[in-house]
């Protein structure tokens, strides 16, 4: 198996994407191909571990070369078309032709989603494809989706999220009926906007036929109640949803390390709750869950955060290999090739 990796895309490219990669390259069984530029890429090896060239580090590595870069400025549609030789299209190209079984990118977040929707293509009975990245729940995780491909969305576009979420979570964790809640700001039928209330609607009417266990809404607060598995919504409420959540986690750690460190007989105190300290510490840090998987173009494809430093890296190229193991999409394309089954008439 081959993990494809941007090695140019993100705010802290190439420095973090190296040393995520060089953390996860002996817990993976897959082989890694770091797009990028060669000259740059194998200078930071040698500058951060002292080796000449990536393949020192592990025969798992290596490098596909490309001088283009698309920055965070570029327009999405222009720079796919323009930018035929960046890093980022080069890396759809290689996922395309069979060349690699997965990518990431922290790269330009328009450019990605155009990208895969272009030159990957969409699966067959998906009219838009969704990100949906995992979060913290009590016990568990959370599906949230859509979390930012999709701003301006339809009743459709929820149905099919929620229909995406399920074949993803029953066929990755072994869910047999993940619990699919819908965002709102209330849990009554009449509560929302006129297109939660309309997708309310079809997900209760029509959630037995399309295999899709439909527990109704769900308010922000009660998302984390370990009682849901995933949470549907527009791109535009999703992204406020999950960086809201992430800002949150933020502050609650900073908070309490400070909280811990105010006194010399707190920190005394805190010796023996320690190892269960860590262990909240981690379970509110988003970066152990990696990415945000790409859900409905043909092939896998996962988004990393802009901001991604090397841990973030590091725990999302374990992610993409267990995307690409599981056969999600393999799963997606062959139970959305029914139509009349998985696509609903608005």
């Amino acid at each position: 198996m081959i993990i494809l990796v941007d090695a140019m895309g993100g705010d802290n490219a190439p420095d973090a994407v190296i040393k995520g990669a060089v953390k996860a390259v002996n817990e993976v069984d897959s082989n890694i191909v770091l797009i990028g530029n060669k000259e740059i890429i194998n200078s930071k090896v040698k500058e951060f571990f002292g080796k000449e060239k990536l393949e020192d580090i592990s025969p798992k590595f290596s490098i596909y070369h490309t001088e283009d870069v698309i920055t965070m400025e570029d327009k999405p549609t222009d720079a796919i078309k323009h930018k035929k030789e960046s890093s980022m299209v080069v890396g759809f190209n290689l996922l395309k032709e069979g060349k690699g079984d997965v990518f990431i990118s922290a790269g330009n977040s328009g450019a990605l989603l155009t990208g895969a929707t272009l030159l990957i293509g969409r699966i067959k009975g998906i009219d838009r494809p969704a990100m949906a990245p995992m979060l913290p729940a009590y016990h568990k995780r959370l599906m949230l989706i859509d979390a930012g491909a999709n701003t301006n969305c339809k009743p459709i576009n929820l149905v099919q999220f929620a229909q995406m979420a399920t074949i993803y979570l029953k066929n990755t964790y072994n869910i047999e009926k993940p619990a699919i809640g819908l965002l709102n700001i209330g849990t009554e039928p009449t509560k929302g906007n006129e297109l939660i209330k309309e997708s309310y609607q079809i997900l209760t009417n029509e959630s037995e036929k399309l295999g899709i266990n439909f527990v109704g809404n769900v308010e922000g607060r009660d998302a984390f109640s370990g009682k849901i598995d995933a949470i549907v919504c527009d791109g535009f409420t999703g992204n406020v949803f999950l960086k809201t959540v992430e800002g949150l986690g933020k502050f609650v750690k900073r908070t309490l390390s400070e909280s811990l460190k105010k006194s010399l007989l707190s920190t005394i105190a805190t010796i023996p709750a320690m190892p269960g300290i860590k262990r909240f510490s981690k379970t509110l840090d988003y970066k152990e869950y990696g990415g945000a998987l790409f859900l409905g173009v043909k092939k896998p494809v996962i988004k990393a955060h802009g901001s991604s430093d090397e841990k973030l890296f590091h725990y999302t190229i374990k992610q993409a290999e267990e995307f690409a193991k599981n056969k999600a999409v393999e799963m997606m394309i062959e139970q959305f090739s029914n139509i009349e089954t998985f696509k609903i008439e608005e």
